[in-house]
């Protein structure tokens, strides 16, 4: 296909995709104010006729005259994005496809298939654990003094927790790929399990933002559960691998074992002599005579 045809194709598909994240952002301008009650319910406000006083609940505000317009706009995008996701996932996918062989295709279904869903859970996850860890933060306010949050800041907050969680669910999933495609080995993987499982709950205790151990189990608990499970399967992988082909995981630059022992030579066959001329044939050169198939000049 020609260059020109390949950005034209370009243009359609980002297109497609856009028009998708357009239509579902005028959607959510719509029910703005829905989503905006949905993702800040993890914070206690305060009753109408409550001044904040202390850790008990917040009020959420907006600080700037241009924050109602800003964060409505923010968070419309932000919900056409992941909502259009599928649309324009498989306009990207449509446009790298034709490119790809035909086991790459299946590792790439592979991991979509199984990324979506690892999301989707890590997302849930983070979305429970919210009022906890609000609720843990608003409780640090000292007695006299008013919570007053920015709502723009408590979507950032929430939205950033979503996808913290989101993303370090597909963790495993990336370490299952990359024994798939050799760069990894299961038994390397498993000699890990010490640092990765330090290197976890030391991870899950930063990014939740609680001092009790809920939050920080909540994230490193799963997390450390799809470890084990993609170093299962890594080994597993690698078996049928050295089944398949035994030098499948040597190195590049690492010879593969070789058998030195001398197999045992066989009885000689005799050969004829090849008879290249008549007069060889028939012994008829000059006289001479054939002595055992050669002649007795020679």
């Amino acid at each position: 296909m020609p260059l020109v045809e390949h950005l034209r194709e370009l243009r359609n598909r980002l297109a497609k995709g856009l028009l998708a994240v357009a239509a579902v952002t005028i959607v959510a301008l719509v029910y703005s104010e829905e989503l905006m009650q949905f993702l800040t319910r993890s914070v206690p406000t305060c009753p109408k006729d409550v001044v904040s006083n202390g850790g008990n609940c917040a009020i959420v505000s907006f600080n700037t005259l241009m924050a109602p317009f800003s964060t409505t706009i923010q968070l419309s995008l932000t919900a056409g994005l992941v909502v259009a996701s599928p649309v324009w996932l498989y306009q990207l996918w449509a446009f790298v496809a034709p490119g790809l062989h035909r086991n790459e295709k299946k590792y790439t279904y592979a991991f979509v298939g199984a990324a979506v869903p690892l999301f989707t859970a890590g997302a849930y996850l983070a979305y429970l654990i919210l009022p906890i860890s609000v609720k843990v933060l608003i409780s640090l306010t000292p007695e006299g003094s008013a919570n007053i949050l920015s709502l723009g800041d408590v979507l950032d907050f929430t939205l950033r927790m979503v996808l913290v969680f989101g993303l370090a669910f597909e963790l495993p999933l990336i370490l299952v790929m990359l024994n798939l495609t050799g760069v990894l080995t299961g038994r390397r993987m498993a000699g890990w399990w010490r640092g990765v499982i330090m290197g976890v709950f030391v991870f899950g205790a930063v990014i939740t933002p609680t001092t009790d151990p809920v939050g920080m189990i909540a994230l490193a608990g799963p997390i450390t559960v799809l470890y084990f499970a993609a170093v299962g399967f890594s080994l597993l992988n690698d078996r049928r691998r050295r089944r398949n082909d035994p030098d499948a995981e040597l190195d590049d630059d690492e010879a593969s074992a070789l058998d030195l022992v001398p197999e045992a030579v066989g009885a000689v066959e005799p050969v004829n002599a090849s008879r290249a001329l008549p007069e060889q044939a028939t012994g008829e050169h000059g006289g001479a005579h054939r002595l055992n198939g050669y002649d007795d000049i020679t």
